[in-house]
């Protein structure tokens, strides 16, 4: 994978990107350019177990399912691997999942990756159409819930430590963030 990445001269184009196979790091393409970033830390990954956890019984009943860490190709060229998903039916043999799919697209901040999470990601899976976005705080464990309107997210709740999320789309659920953290 280092030779690959580091031999590579010019805009990546998706062929080349999806040739890497599976890497140990998350490797996004974004219009040409890659980002890499190191695997998600323990807190990180507790994170997103428990809240995957707590999705995966509604979005059955919904007929929808919760997956982490998958391709989402938002259009060609532009593939980012959300924290989580929550998708209508798929094939789950192709390598991507497409923003059509998507009813739902979770990332967990962390304080390096925060402006792609808040401004590059969030304007991304906007103008894909993916109508709920949550962003999940690791430091304080505070829910951000987005709805789109138009190609831009506006906040529909901030849901801190010892409060109560309640969601009605795609799934019905609530969430207590104090029992996502470690």
């Amino acid at each position: 994978m280092t030779v690959a990445v580091f031999d590579h001269e010019g805009p990546w184009t998706e062929e080349e990107y999806l040739s890497l196979g599976e890497t140990s790091q998350r490797v996004e393409l974004f219009d040409g350019s890659l980002h890499v970033t190191p695997a998600p830390t323990p807190r990180h990954q507790n994170i997103s177990g428990e809240l995957r956890s707590a999705l995966r019984g509604p979005a059955r009943e919904a007929g929808l399912h919760v997956l982490e860490g998958v391709n989402v190709r938002l259009r060609p060229g532009r593939i980012p691997i959300p924290d989580l998903v929550i998708t209508g039916p798929i094939d789950f043999d192709e390598v991507n999942v497409e923003a059509g799919d998507v009813r739902l697209v979770c990332e967990i901040i962390a304080p390096s990756n925060a402006a792609t999470d808040k401004v590059l990601k969030m304007h991304y899976y906007a103008a894909a159409g993916i109508e709920w976005y949550l962003l999940v705080e690791q430091d304080n464990g505070s829910l951000h819930l987005y709805r789109r309107q138009g190609r831009h997210y506006r906040e529909v709740s901030v849901t801190k430590v010892g409060e109560l999320l309640e969601l009605t789309e795609p799934v019905r659920t609530t969430i207590r963030p104090e029992q996502l953290l470690p």
